[in-house]
């Protein structure tokens, strides 16, 4: 697999992920092959995180919608306390509360590659969907500039995604994780917290950018 192909499967493993992470709707992910592909991605660029994309595959046929409508509501929504609030500040700030300082940062940073929250979108801006959503942004960005073969701009884009793993989704993705198996049962979402774990856990690498374009590259 050349660079190139490596990001474009790392890019499609963001997006799935998020989409696993929204409300469900099972039928959707059945009649995509939601978690055939992010199985299958993930066996090219995480490898330890591939097996939990299986488990979810099958898990999510031991569920209706409803009761994994029922499950998301408790862990992420509400209305009582959320066990796993999917809010980047209530693990980066103190005192657990939504739109901190964190949640500010993250904003800034939106705004400095030209993005605005959609209207229609509902939530805060460093929900876990979010977040991930982002991330697809970057990598696809990195990939839209390797194929103009414009090998500073790829660099950015990949410095980029790498420093907001670190600094935020990356610092809080595994505690948000460690909240979701404490707090249900259900194999899918326990899986799913597997899986994401792995994958954010695994860095983007730390290819120069002059070997970006190279055809030998391979991962």
């Amino acid at each position: 697999m050349t660079f190139i192909e490596n990001e474009q499967a790392r890019c499609q493993c963001y997006k799935l992920l998020a989409g696993c992470l929204y409300q469900p709707e099972k039928d959707v992910l059945i009649e995509e092959k939601s978690l055939e592909n992010l199985s299958r991605l993930l066996g090219f660029v995480c490898p330890a995180a591939a097996p939990f994309a299986a488990k979810m595959k099958d898990a999510l046929l031991k569920y209706s919608t409803d009761e994994l409508l029922v499950e998301y509501a408790k862990l992420f929504v509400g209305p009582f306390e959320l066990k796993a609030a999917p809010y980047g500040s209530v693990y980066l700030d103190e005192g657990r509360k939504v739109m901190g300082e964190s949640t500010v940062k993250v904003m800034e940073i939106y705004k400095e590659e030209g993005l605005a929250m959609d209207r229609d979108f509902k939530d805060l801006p460093d929900h876990i969907t979010v977040e991930l959503e982002f991330m697809y942004y970057l990598a696809f960005k990195e990939i839209e500039a390797l194929e103009e073969k414009n090998t500073e701009k790829a660099g950015y884009y990949l410095d980029a995604r790498e420093s907001f793993r670190q600094d935020f989704l990356g610092k809080w993705v595994t505690p948000f994780c460690c909240k979701i198996k404490e707090g249900t049962d259900n194999e899918f979402y326990n899986a799913l917290a597997d899986c994401l774990a792995a994958f954010l856990a695994a860095p983007n690498g730390n290819i120069l950018p002059d070997r970006l374009l190279n055809s030998s590259v391979r991962m």
